[in-house]
């Protein structure tokens, strides 16, 4: 793959693993900030993937981040032109209204590290290969996704059924965060604190910085396959 384009949100939710493997395979990256007013380009135009990161926003606050819709257009111009796209946590949100599916809120938060259980179809996806049918994932989320006509979902956690979904042949949703590092995390708790006390009793950021010190390893291991193998996918376009 020669070059990816990165939409990034909010300061604190930047490329984190993502940028590791981009460097690593001395892929060209182009990073906007649509925080910073910086512009969404109508189509990928000699990029060969899309990624778009997380953000605290939901899809539907458009009123307040117009930039929003800019990517939902862009999103279907990739998937159109059979681009691999990559939507993690809101991105995936935005992937799914962009192939038309329904976005709302889950009725629940899912914050911290949970189980993610892959199905049988997720078992045989390619960027899913080699991992096993249980794996443990940072989540940070309360909206949710129906899987869109045509698409599929490839895994489920105990609180939300549709976590990973592929739409067409090359674009994936991500609901969870293999992207993020133990510096993310621990800037996301003092970031998110409002958040976190409007949960309080329900989400113990001190138990997330314990499972963050013992789990992390493995999903670093987990992030660099899943994102190599992504960007394997401009194979055949």
């Amino acid at each position: 793959m020669k070059k990816v384009l990165i939409i990034q949100q909010v300061p604190h939710e930047g490329p984190g693993r993502i940028g590791e493997v981009i460097e690593g395979g001395g892929i060209g990256l182009e990073l906007i900030k649509a925080f910073e007013g910086q512009r969404i380009p109508e189509s990928l135009d000699g990029d060969s993937a899309l990624i778009v990161l997380g953000g605290p926003m939901g899809v539907c606050d458009d009123d307040r981040y117009p930039y929003l819709k800019d990517e939902i257009s862009l999103i279907e111009s990739a998937l159109k032109a059979g681009a691999p796209v990559l939507g993690i946590c809101l991105g995936s949100q935005l992937l799914a209204r962009a192939a038309g599916a329904r976005v709302y809120s889950g009725g629940v938060k899912e914050i911290g590290w949970y189980p993610l259980f892959i199905n049988n179809e997720g078992r045989t996806e390619r960027i899913l290969e080699g991992l096993p049918s249980e794996i443990e994932v940072f989540q940070w989320h309360g909206d949710t996704f129906d899987v869109p006509v045509g698409g599929v979902n490839l895994a489920s956690s105990e609180l939300f059924p549709n976590q990973l979904i592929r739409v067409g042949e090359r674009a994936y949703g991500l609901q969870f965060h293999l992207e993020v590092t133990a510096e993310m995390v621990s800037e996301w708790l003092s970031v998110n604190a409002g958040e976190l006390e409007e949960v309080k009793g329900q989400v113990d950021p001190g138990e997330i910085r314990a499972k963050t010190s013992t789990a992390m390893a493995e999903l670093e291991g987990m992030g660099q396959s899943v994102f190599s193998r992504f960007f394997d996918l401009e194979e055949g376009l």
